[in-house]
């Protein structure tokens, strides 16, 4: 879906003037279609998230029928690991795929290689020491749910982050739809701007305790859509 000026703008919470500005510095993805600008969904959170830039929870608006996990239960399904193994990029997101609780129909070697081709587009290091390695178009794998794995490395590694410091902490995440990828990628990168879940996650908390503030960030995210469409009515 393309998405007008006045549609990234609410998305993003910033004023039209300021999607302008940001488009004459080159900052913002953005197409031209019959000289009008157009955006994309899933670049403009790509983009909000590797430059810590506030989103609406609209962002996450998804069907009725549509399922879509909560923060808590996808990294529950992905599961958080510690000590993972790799002494460059290659290396740890081999490690990661490897780790990965995937069906065996999913292929594993290929999730690999686009994992790769993406990295090579531009590092998926949001700064801080996070990395959010993903595909650049979401693709349908042969998985049955939503899921997103939290790797711990063993050893920080250089991801190439605009801030310059070594990536130690890797968020992947794996979907059968890209609304479910779009959702999950919003949701975490209001997690990261959330000071409670960003501390848990910067001192590598026990599972417990990372389940436990993704619950509470779930419960947060719930109540403010749930204000949001009330004021809509």
């Amino acid at each position: 879906m393309k998405l007008r000026v006045k549609d990234a703008a609410e998305l993003l919470k910033v004023s039209e003037k300021t999607i302008y500005r940001w488009i004459a510095q080159d900052k913002l993805p953005m197409h031209q279609v019959n000289g009008q600008y157009r955006f994309n969904r899933a670049e403009l959170l790509e983009w909000a998230t590797s430059n810590r830039v506030p989103i609406s929870p609209r962002m996450m608006e998804e069907p009725e029928d549509a399922f879509i996990p909560s923060l808590e239960e996808a990294l529950r399904s992905g599961g958080i690991h510690y000590r993972v193994e790799g002494t460059d990029k290659v290396s740890v997101l081999r490690s990661v795929v490897n780790i990965l609780s995937l069906p065996d129909g999913v292929d594993r070697e290929f999730l690999f290689q686009v994992l790769l081709a993406r990295e090579s587009l531009g590092s998926t290091a949001v700064g801080d020491g996070i990395a959010i390695p993903h595909v650049r178009n979401p693709i349908t794998l042969h998985v049955t749910k939503p899921l997103m794995a939290l790797c711990f490395l063993e050893t920080p590694i250089d991801f190439q982050a605009m801030d310059g410091k070594p990536v130690h902490t890797l968020f992947t995440i794996v979907s059968p739809t890209i609304k479910a990828h779009l959702n999950l990628l919003s949701k975490l990168s209001l997690g990261l701007r959330s000071p409670a879940f960003a501390s848990v996650i910067a001192n590598t908390g026990s599972r417990e305790d990372i389940f436990l503030e993704a619950g509470r960030l779930d419960a947060t995210l719930t109540m403010v859509h749930s204000k949001e469409k009330n004021q809509v009515k």
